[in-house]
């Protein structure tokens, strides 16, 4: 029998398995990604062949983890994040696909995914990743990451929606520890590594950056980096 893989918790909290999803229309693939997880431990809680099929099943269940392909029938994997990390804020979205073009990474990005990795990753930089990403990190197949950083760093030198500040004040919204918090997101900390540096929970870390993102209307990780290094927040 495998180990539980869990989230973490903060202490006295009994740890859940992590519940991951996985979409695919490849059904001998998605079958063994599926496998792969349950053996190590993951609570694979569904799966889904396309798009529409993966935002229903997705709602219903409410995985912590969707690990997606981009190329579904009936609606784009990118559609798919978009809709699901709009209408689930905690959910944390790991791209897996066949592809690498530069084009494919950012969209996902912009959509709302948190992580992208290649198919040609081992079962053991798989599970890595979903792990990681269930706890807020940012994950990307080697040199991805630099890729996804320099898009952050392009997106904040054009014109930041208002979300009502003045300019050279920075986060003029957010409490003192919201901005702590915003600052070490855009240096690129995990969400656990946050909470460790504050000594705080991983809850309140994620609580932080939702109350973050309504006061600045934001939607996703990617547009509070932008944020954040329009601001400077991330040189801080």
């Amino acid at each position: 029998m495998s180990e539980t893989t869990t989230a973490t918790g903060t202490a006295g909290e009994t740890a859940q398995p992590i519940r991951v999803m996985v979409v695919d229309d490849h059904p001998m693939w998605r079958d063994a990604v599926a496998r792969d997880l349950d053996a190590a431990g993951f609570d694979v809680v569904a799966t889904a062949g396309d798009g529409p099929q993966a935002v229903r099943r997705a709602t219903a269940v409410v995985p912590d983890v969707l690990v997606l392909d981009l190329n579904l029938p009936g609606m784009p994997g990118v559609q798919v994040c978009k809709e699901l990390v709009g209408s689930q804020p905690a959910l944390r979205v790991l791209v897996l696909s066949a592809s690498g073009e530069h084009a494919d990474v950012l969209e996902a990005v912009k959509s709302g995914a948190t992580g992208y990795l290649l198919k040609s990753a081992s079962t053991e930089e798989l599970t890595d990743a979903v792990r990681r990403t269930a706890v807020g990190d940012a994950v990307f197949t080697p040199g991805l990451a630099g890729l996804v950083l320099g898009e952050y760093r392009r997106l904040a030198s054009e014109p930041v929606p208002a979300v009502g500040g003045d300019a050279g004040k920075a986060a003029p919204q957010l409490t003192e520890r919201e901005t702590e918090v915003l600052r070490l997101v855009a240096k690129g900390l995990s969400y656990k590594q946050i909470a460790e540096r504050l000594v705080i929970s991983h809850r309140t870390v994620q609580n932080h950056v939702q109350n973050t993102l309504g006061k600045l209307q934001l939607h996703n990780r990617v547009e509070l980096v932008r944020y954040a290094i329009e601001w400077g927040l991330d040189d801080a």
